[in-house]
């Protein structure tokens, strides 16, 4: 039996779950902003009498 290769190191263990991690936060991050910024917008458009969907 090969000890070697058995033993990773625990960084290499879990980058894959913490670039996943990673992804995850800056896709829900950009998510975020992305809805607050579309709201703001219809929102202005809104109060100011346009009304984009009706």
């Amino acid at each position: 039996m090969n000890v070697v290769n058995d033993t990773r190191s625990t960084l290499e263990k879990y980058m894959p779950l913490l670039i996943g991690l990673l992804v995850a936060l800056l896709a829900g991050k950009a998510l975020k902003k992305m809805f607050w910024t579309c709201f703001g917008m219809y929102m202005a458009l809104h109060y100011s009498g346009i009304h984009p969907f009706d």
